[in-house]
């Protein structure tokens, strides 16, 4: 197949999805494509990008304003035309977000865990911090405990300070027991993560975007907007994917993770896509003052690494 043949056979599979969840697409536009330049778009733009994948006016329109309600974007009306920037909110929430989702496999772990103990004596929404340390990796070992291997620190702590928890909460970092077996250890992985459905959405990701791969590797006749497209629906499913992703230490994964191969293929897609693709938003996407502004030096530190 062409590269545009895979996109529209991407296209169609993205149809198949019922139904379709516009505002979890534009929460991606918003954190792939927007946040590194500046956070505001018209609205306009939004809809004539997301057109080709069958996502109409009204579809975008009710997105943007449940995205509104949920604080993750605010409108700001210019004689007829709207536009929408992040809030503080949701640029705190793509700052905790925008690390896990670019980063690599991790490796290198001292064989330290961190606790998270959540006191009954405090009053705490244990159901809310669970979910959010969740999206951090954190798994439950038991009641009102939740722990990791080997979590990223200074966006915990953010996480916490964002949830108003930091002073309420217990944090240990202890080393395992050498008595510890490797049994115990595996079993705990187990009943902590669901490693089996994440290595099955892995595995369906490398079969839908390896011939991505092949096809872009075997020609460039791909227009800035064809790149964008493929790159949004590709960083749209790997997000949904990392966000059920405990990142664990390479240690602790069964051998030939799924997961460190759909990274590799991710990472050299978006290179070959990112010229192209940002000279689409850089030409078609404008926010109230002009054309959107450059991404700046951190944007090219995504995948550990990108050549501009």
């Amino acid at each position: 197949m062409t590269i545009s043949q895979q996109l529209d056979r991407l296209i169609h599979e993205f149809n198949q999805q019922q139904p379709l969840r516009a505002g979890s697409l534009i929460i991606t536009v918003y954190g792939d494509l927007l946040a590194a330049r500046g956070g505001a778009v018209w609205l306009g733009d939004v809809i004539n990008l997301l057109e080709p994948l069958g996502i109409n006016a009204r579809h975008v329109r009710t997105a943007v304003s449940r995205l509104s309600k949920d604080n993750w974007i605010s409108p700001h009306q210019v004689g007829r035309k709207s536009y929408y920037s992040l809030t503080d909110s949701g640029r705190k929430r793509f700052a905790t977000a925008t690390p896990q989702i670019y980063a690599g496999p991790r490796s290198g772990w001292d064989k330290r865990w961190t606790a998270i103990i959540l006191p009954d004596i405090k009053d705490i929404n244990k159901d809310l911090a669970a979910k959010e340390l969740g999206w951090l990796g954190f798994g439950k070992v038991a009641r009102s405990v939740l722990a990791h291997p080997m979590p990223d620190m200074k966006i915990v702590l953010k996480a916490l300070d964002n949830l108003g928890m930091r002073d309420d909460v217990l944090l240990f970092t202890q080393s395992s027991d050498e008595l510890t077996t490797g049994e115990t250890l595996d079993a705990l992985v187990h009943s902590c993560w669901n490693l089996e459905d994440l290595s099955l959405m892995y595995h369906a990701f490398l079969e839908r975007y390896q011939p991505v791969q092949a096809a872009l590797h075997a020609e460039d006749a791909l227009t800035p907007r064809d790149a964008l497209l493929i790159r949004l629906l590709m960083v749209h499913e790997y997000r949904k994917i990392l966000l059920r992703d405990p990142r664990l230490p390479e240690e602790l994964m069964p051998t030939g993770w799924e997961g460190d191969q759909a990274y590799h293929l991710c990472r050299d897609i978006y290179q070959l896509l990112l010229q192209t693709s940002e000279s689409y938003l850089s030409n078609h996407m404008t926010t109230q003052e002009g054309p959107l502004p450059l991404p700046g030096e951190e944007f090219y530190e995504r995948f550990n690494g990108l050549t501009p």
